[in-house]
């Protein structure tokens, strides 16, 4: 594991600043090429999600609804809890300001991508409508992108599985309930086992039930463990209501820190910044694309819109809420706390030493509503790559890594997935400069008739 994980560390700065030049400079244009357009219309992409302009016979398999919240289930998880806290240990309450940068500018690439993948669906040999990065490649570009859709699935079947999700669920487990003294003392390395072992059996049940399956339990699950972290938070910053602004204060202060920008960290911790924010809400990586492009809608633009509530979500509020009860509590003064452990210690100290209980319990329903979501992207990948008949058999090898991830180590799996993102961001993002102008003209059609619906 340890030559594994130091040959993924000497990759991940090259591939890393492709993906700075292609999420934060390919995002900043389509946002001005937009003319900002779509942030202007966050009212109506709310009435969207609604149900207001629903047509039953339109094509496509799920709602607006459903295709939102099982993309935000995907990544509403422990990237917005953990990876908040990693941000904050690897580079300072600073890097939460870049973490929200990216996400406004990620919810143009959001609007951009998922227009795409209602523009050029396609329809698979078992007669599905598919969409994704993989199809608006081949068929907006042309057959001669062939190459970068593949690049993107091979990168997919690496990036798509739900080790970090695994491996941080097993960590809060261990130290919350510590079941080597709690339970049966079998050894740490057993017991991980076990829990990577059990987490396979969950997650096969709902898997291989399919999209519709997933989209229902991930419909069920994320209001309820969105709403729960929310009133938790909520109730831990009345608490330390004074503390709020100076916590605010200091994330800005820190992002612009002049001594760190001329001891030459100031890049890497912006880079850090978009590499959490990907993590976090997976703007410019091409996974959301997958999920809309299933909606059954026959405008683009709806769908484009309501993508781009996603990174509101999971990254403007839930990550800042972690962030400032992980402040608030000063658990990232404590040298030794990383990942998830940083964000257990935050809450068992604001809430009168009972937080670390109920953040295994948001933990526990992240955790399962990601790895329902996820392995859905990769049978996409492998689909792609072979065929729907062959995809499926993605299934049995993300249930397989699921154990693998319990007993690996934390650097190993970030490590991991930060570079299959960054090789995943390069291709996708091409594609969508490359076919900006198609949106734009199908905005401008779309925005012109709801203004004559109004008036």
């Amino acid at each position: 594991m340890e030559v594994i994980d130091q040959f993924l560390s000497n990759l991940i700065p090259y591939a890393e600043w492709a993906m700075l030049i292609m999420v934060v400079g390919g995002g900043l244009f389509l946002a001005v090429y937009s003319r900002f357009r779509p942030y202007r219309y966050f009212r109506h992409a709310i009435g969207i999600t609604a149900g207001k302009y629903d047509d039953p016979d339109d094509p496509g398999e799920v709602s607006h609804l459903q295709a939102l919240s099982s993309a935000v289930a995907a990544t509403v998880g422990l990237g917005n809890i953990s990876g908040v806290a990693i941000a904050i240990y690897m580079g300072g309450p600073g890097v939460i300001f870049w973490i929200w940068m990216t996400a406004i500018i990620g919810m143009c690439i959001k609007f951009y991508s998922c227009s795409l993948a209602i523009m050029y669906r396609h329809t698979d040999a078992t007669g599905n409508l598919q969409g994704g990065p993989m199809y608006y490649i081949t068929q907006g570009i042309g057959p001669r992108a062939r190459p970068l859709a593949v690049f993107f699935s091979i990168a997919g079947l690496v990036g798509f599985l739900g080790v970090f999700t695994v491996n941080q669920f097993t960590q809060t487990f261990m130290n919350v309930v510590d079941p080597d003294t709690t339970l049966a003392a079998l050894g740490e390395f057993n017991w991980k086992l076990i829990i990577g072992i059990a987490l396979s059996i969950i997650t096969s049940f709902v898997i291989f039930g399919g999209l519709q399956k997933i989209a229902r339990v991930a419909t069920a699950i994320v209001p309820f463990m969105v709403l729960l972290y929310f009133v938790a938070v909520l109730i831990i910053m009345v608490n330390n209501a004074g503390e709020i602004f100076p916590a605010l204060k200091l994330i800005v202060t820190e992002a612009f820190n002049f001594k760190t920008a001329f001891t030459g960290g100031f890049w890497g911790l912006v880079i850090l910044g978009v590499r959490r924010a990907v993590f976090s809400n997976e703007a410019g990586l091409g996974s959301a694309p997958m999920y809309h492009g299933q909606s059954k809608t026959k405008e683009p633009i709806q769908e484009g819109l309501v993508s781009m509530l996603g990174p509101f979500i999971d990254t403007i509020v839930v990550c800042t809420l972690t962030a400032i009860v992980i402040l608030l509590s000063g658990a990232y003064l404590e040298a030794e706390s990383n990942g998830i452990l940083m964000t257990l210690i935050a809450f068992k100290k604001s809430l009168f030493g009972y937080g670390d209980v109920l953040l295994m319990l948001v933990v526990s329903a992240f955790a399962l509503s990601t790895l329902f979501t996820y392995s859905y992207y990769g049978v996409k990948c492998l689909s792609f790559l072979t065929n729907p008949k062959i995809g499926k058999y993605f299934n049995y090898y993300y249930v397989a890594t699921i154990t693998f991830a319990a007993v690996a180590s934390v650097d190993l799996v970030i490590n991991l997935i930060d570079l299959a993102y960054a090789l995943m961001c390069i291709p996708n993002m091409l594609a969508v400069l490359y076919l900006a102008p198609r949106v734009n003209r199908e905005m401008k059609r779309y925005f012109a008739q709801l203004k004559d619906e109004r008036t």
